[in-house]
């Protein structure tokens, strides 16, 4: 599916979600699964595939657009996702932090600033949810997922145990 129509969805697509996402790439990933689903780019399964392993490698997660570029289009996919989606929010948030401090006394803006962040909570709650259902099937499973949720919420465990932990269920075939 490497044809040039596919790199223009691409680039359209994840340039719309970087400006439209709030709250970093946990709070778009209803959207980009509801975009892949749209496009038929993938399965919800390879979805969560590839999300598993943007998260697991190093370095920023916008990297989960890459590897959904890649999968699309190849190497040029995997440039334009990741350019779509991080080119229009930087050049956004240069030109709102350029003003932002004018305003720090301002009631409009103390009053975005609380309506934001129910709504990041929430779509980086659809994003969890949506990436279980892909990933989780069978109820250890979704027993593992809830116990990740509950250790990351509640110790300063690195969650990179818990991926690893994961693996080695997986790998032991105690997830299937």
């Amino acid at each position: 599916m490497s044809d040039d129509h596919s790199v223009v969805q691409l680039g359209l697509e994840f340039s719309l979600l970087s400006v439209l996402s709030f709250g970093g790439m946990s709070s778009a990933i209803p959207e980009i699964q509801r975009v892949i689903d749209l496009h038929q780019w993938m399965d919800a399964h390879t979805f969560a595939d590839l999300y598993g392993l943007g998260y697991a490698m190093p370095g920023p997660n916008v990297l989960v657009v890459s590897l959904v570029g890649f999968h699309v289009a190849g190497a040029l996919g995997a440039a334009v996702a990741t350019l779509g989606m991080s080119a229009p929010s930087a050049l956004l948030a240069m030109l709102v932090v350029s003003i932002w401090d004018r305003f720090r006394e301002a009631r409009w803006r103390r009053v975005i600033q609380a309506g934001l962040f129910p709504v990041t909570v929430g779509l980086a709650l659809a994003g969890g949810y949506l990436i279980t259902i892909a990933a989780a099937h069978s109820w250890a499973g979704y027993a593992l997922t809830l116990a990740t949720v509950f250790v990351v919420m509640k110790t300063r465990i690195s969650p990179l145990w818990l991926i690893a932990l994961g693996a080695l269920l997986g790998v032991s075939g105690l997830l299937t």
